[in-house]
């Protein structure tokens, strides 16, 4: 890993003026970064300024995060500078520790008058806390790797870097021998038994991360015990941001707005989306502190705290270093839910760049050789490109013996040998293993999926390590793992992998999300039905219910497509799966089902269009792609469509018109750095052919003055862009059909 730069290390206070004066000196206006890094090719580089009055700035021209060295380490802005907002409107510690149960805070400033707003003339006059952690020293790094990631290049641009490219600058802090007294005379009072040798051999380093071209940072703690004793952290206070309240009411709300920033962590389990991140590992909690706010109850959620639920309860020994969980800050420049959804996208493709792996699957239904083989030619004939044997297909990684791995390996090669990636589904949650291997939960709680083994339990212990066997013998290359950890806490005081209900949310999420990131590095692709995209997985579901696969097939077109356009808002088209019953699937009958597929052709194909004609994969679930030569040209046409155009349909979707069977609906595809530039898909629901004319915003494609349009059929047209970015397109499409239009 290449250093950009590293910054000499100071050894005391007196020091940091000396250390900062070699840094560049930091003026606003010319640091600042306005084009928009959604469209425009800026260059918008991470870089630590010094202010010239011993601050830090930490900024790429579009955000910056200033920090007082003396007479502590403390966050004193946080700005959006190219919209010259300032969100931080209070001094906080920069993190706090629970050390065998007791709180030190770290870093940080006391004293400001009133926390509506922070004057740059107080920071003077505030003082540190004299029980908390120092800062000692700061240094500045190229960012490295979170894991290795072994790319599957035919399946994506070749142009998404790992990791982004930005800066990390790290912080030190350590107890004086002053805070190592007063916290030696409260833990009396609470009869502990703290030794001073401990807390003076304990470093804590605070990293950020701040990213090229993006308004995004991250942070993350290392505690390194240094001090020859072991310690418990029982909790951890990663980020505390006291951070400008959006709306300002008098009595309390239901709902309150949160701080117009997106918050994203990698310990997130029980859902997908950010309001799941903040039940289990972040917060928008009132400030106790803010008593000059409008609510009356001082209610308002405007304080940022990212801690773990419960724990981490970790026991720290002597010579070993404890790493947190890394929290993600998005700053956001406006309001509109398009812009907002298109910042979230792009930062996933930066921090998790292997979720535009997209590749066509097939679920095979069977699992004997001759189904796995007929799959594997059919997908080679028509070119999907990866086959998973489903749930309940027989595929059974738990099967440890030699003949079952022997004939695993076999089949992988054979898949390989037609350019197939192959692999299996296997269930971990929603199932029950016994009394003593399931997760024990205090009374009258129980597990989020009904059933669930602990992942510490002997039994969870051991799936885990027939995982990585059965994937390092048999060469398979996917796995749909389905029932992810959830977070269910576990009270078992037996279990060999955690010591009781303290740490067994913590030790759990470490077993799945350090397996995830070996596959990650092993190039293995992972179907996860849960936000464990910043872990390593590929794909999430794009959000369907799968008793509506059982409708009449008519149905099923527009609700699909409803799913995908509702699904998009956050999610690029490739970080959801779709679902495609080949045959019936929970019932529905004949008026439900593909099968014969021969027999169903319209239908078929408008499956076909809707999913590759939005970039998504779906999981097409039966014995065979195709039963007949018209079948087979039918799936290959669309197969060759999205091949040949399979950059920009893994772009960002804009939403045109919601599909409602009423009218038509379309979506519009958009990569300003692509040749194809957008690609507009219009859809007609109705029985009967339709006219229309209608305007389209062109400005996230980067398209200006002037846009050439090349219809399906092959049609050229160069239509003007107006001032406003939109232009006007006719179009006409016949009964039951679909449009689009490459944007040039």
């Amino acid at each position: 890993m290449k250093i950009l730069l590293v910054v000499l290390i100071c050894c005391s206070m007196e020091a940091f003026s000396q250390q900062n004066s070699g840094l560049p000196l930091y003026e606003r206006s010319k640091a600042a970064v306005y084009g928009d890094w959604l469209v425009d090719p800026i260059q918008a580089i991470a870089q630590l300024y010094s202010s010239g009055d011993g601050q830090l700035i930490f900024s790429n021209g579009l955000v910056s995060r200033s920090f007082t060295t003396q007479p502590n380490g403390a966050t004193v802005s946080l700005d959006m500078i190219a919209k010259d907002v300032s969100l931080l409107r209070s001094v906080r510690p920069e993190a706090e520790l629970t050390i065998d149960g007791l709180t030190i805070p770290v870093g940080g400033l006391t004293g400001q008058p009133i926390h509506n707003y922070l004057l740059p003339e107080w920071i003077g006059q505030m003082k540190p806390d004299p029980a908390s952690f120092q800062l000692k020293d700061y240094r500045i790094e190229s960012i490295k790797e979170r894991f290795p990631w072994k790319k599957r290049a035919e399946w994506m641009p070749k142009d998404l870097p790992w990791p982004a490219p930005g800066k990390e600058l790290i912080f030190t802090y350590k107890l004086e021998e002053n805070a190592v007294k007063l916290i030696l005379q409260k833990q009396e009072k609470l009869k502990g038994t703290m030794n001073p040798d401990l807390l003076k051999g304990i470093e804590v380093s605070i990293h950020y991360e701040l990213y090229d071209n993006m308004p995004l940072f991250c942070k993350w703690l290392t505690v390194e015990n240094s001090s020859g004793r072991s310690f418990r952290l029982d909790r951890f206070k990663s980020e505390i941001l006291a951070a400008t309240e959006p709306e300002s009411e008098v009595d309390g709300l239901k709902k309150w707005s949160n701080p117009n920033m997106t918050i994203l962590t990698d310990y997130s389990f029980g859902g997908t989306t950010e309001d799941q991140v903040l039940e289990t590992s972040a917060k928008w909690c009132k400030d106790s502190l803010y008593l000059t706010q409008v609510n009356y109850e001082r209610t308002t959620p405007c304080l940022l705290e990212v801690s773990p639920k419960i724990g981490p309860a970790q026991e720290i020994l002597p010579g070993t270093t404890f790493c947190t969980y890394r929290t993600w800050e998005l700053l956001h420049d406006g309001s509109d839910r398009e812009r907002k959804g298109l910042e979230e996208r792009r930062a996933m493709r930066a921090l998790a760049p292997w979720v535009i792996e997209n590749p066509i699957l097939m679920h095979v239904r069977k699992a004997d050789d001759e189904a796995v083989r007929k799959a594997i030619d059919q997908c080679a004939e028509v070119g999907f490109e990866l086959v998973i044997m489903t749930f309940g297909s027989g595929f059974d990684l738990e099967d440890q013996s030699d003949a079952n791995i022997r004939r695993m390996k076999k089949l992988a090669d054979y898949a390989h040998s037609k350019g197939i990636a192959l692999g299996g589904y296997s269930l971990l949650a929603s199932r029950s293993i016994n009394k003593k291997e399931d997760v024990l939960l205090p009374e009258g709680q129980k597990p989020r999926f009904g059933n669930s083994p602990c992942l510490d339990s002997e039994w969870g212990i051991s799936y885990f390590e027939k995982l990585y066997n059965f994937y390092e013998k048999t060469g398979l290359d996917v796995l749909e793992h389905d029932g992810n950890y959830p977070g269910d806490l576990c009270i078992s005081t037996v279990h060999p992998g955690h010591k009781g209900v303290d740490d067994s949310q913590w030790t759990q999420h470490k077993r799945i999300s350090d397996f995830y990131n070996w596959c990650r590095g092993k190039g293995i692709y992972l179907n996860v039905p849960d936000n464990y995209y910043l872990n390593g997985s590929n794909k999430c579901g794009m959000g369907y219910r799968e008793s509506n696969w059982s409708l009449p097939r008519e149905q099923q077109e527009i609700i699909e497509r409803q799913n995908i356009y509702d699904g998009t808002w956050r999610k690029t088209p490739s970080m959801g799966w779709m679902f495609v019953p080949l045959v019936e699937y929970q019932g529905g009958g004949k008026a439900a089902t593909i099968e014969p597929l021969k027999e169903h052709l319209p239908h078929y194909g408008q499956r076909l269009a809707n999913l590759f004609g939005a970039g998504v994969q779906a999981c097409y679930r039966g014995p065979q792609l195709y039963d007949a030569p018209e079948t087979k040209e039918l799936v290959k046409r669309w197969v060759s469509f999205y091949k040949q155009h399979r950059r920009i349909l893994d772009g960002d979707i804009l939403h045109i018109r919601r599909p409602d069977g009423r009218d038509y609906d379309g979506i519009l595809h958009a990569d300003p750095r692509g040749v194809e530039k957008g690609l507009l898909m219009i859809y007609n629901p109705l029985n009967v052919t339709i006219q229309r004319r209608i305007r389209v915003n062109l400005y996230y494609t980067g398209i200006r003055e002037s846009a050439t349009l090349v219809s399906s059929k092959g049609e050229i047209r160069v239509l003007p862009v107006d001032a406003s970015s939109q232009i006007w397109i006719e179009f006409s499409i016949p009964a039951k059909g679909q449009e689009w239009f490459v944007f040039k």
